[in-house]
């Protein structure tokens, strides 16, 4: 068996243009540091965005879209008003620039589960063994999210969800046209077997594939 483990964290929000967006911040991965987005509109289709040939390989082979762009991709924490790096604590903007896609997402403090998550071990919530067992109560808890599930050819996927912050406010843009304020992430995203969370948030988290 192969074990390839990604380190980082998703972004979900919706807006009220109907265009709902994923972002994956990967600080480490087999691939190396990268972000990909995803995006699904009002009508249903669904965009990855990737910044290159391998990312765009990976994740096409794990989720399904009806088109993808390769662009440059680049994120950024930006000051929190506090003087301090949006990077080393839980609140302030993040920036995402993806091609036609641009946004920009607000942070804040944590969620209730984000609070109950900081009492368990890393080494815990992020084994496999642990995702599967959480992955019914993730169904009820949180409508559409899965823990585990099929990552194609065979493979499984495991998420371990270490921390989850609320996100307040987005400014997004897609070809120039604003895309709204922000609004629960609804109707679910259909990218694999789980969705991001209703409630926009960004979750700390390690993904495992077992291959």
């Amino acid at each position: 068996m192969t074990r390839s483990r990604f380190h980082g964290e998703i972004y979900g929000v919706g807006t009220t243009s109907g265009v709902r967006i994923v972002v994956g911040h990967w600080t480490r991965s087999p691939l190396g540091e990268f972000t990909d987005v995803m995006i699904q509109f009002a009508d249903g289709r669904r965009l990855l965005v990737a910044p290159n040939e391998d990312v765009r390989e990976f994740v096409t082979a794990t989720y399904t879209f009806d088109a993808t762009e390769l662009v440059p991709v680049t994120f950024a924490a930006e000051p929190d008003g506090l003087g301090r790096s949006a990077g080393s604590t839980p609140g302030g903007w993040r920036s995402v620039q993806a091609g036609d896609l641009s946004v920009r997402i607000r942070v804040a403090g944590p969620t209730v589960l984000g609070r109950a998550l900081t009492l368990v071990p890393d080494a815990v919530s992020t084994a496999p063994w642990f995702c599967a067992i959480s992955d019914p109560i993730a169904r009820v808890v949180l409508r559409g999210v899965r823990t585990r599930g099929s990552a194609g050819g065979g493979r499984r996927e495991y998420y371990g969800a270490r921390g989850q912050h609320r996100v307040i406010d987005v400014q997004a843009s897609w070809q120039g046209k604003d895309l709204g304020s922000l609004t629960p992430v609804t109707p679910p995203v259909t990218f694999g077997f789980g969705s991001t969370p209703a409630a926009p948030s960004v979750t700390t988290i390690t993904t495992t594939i077992d291959s």
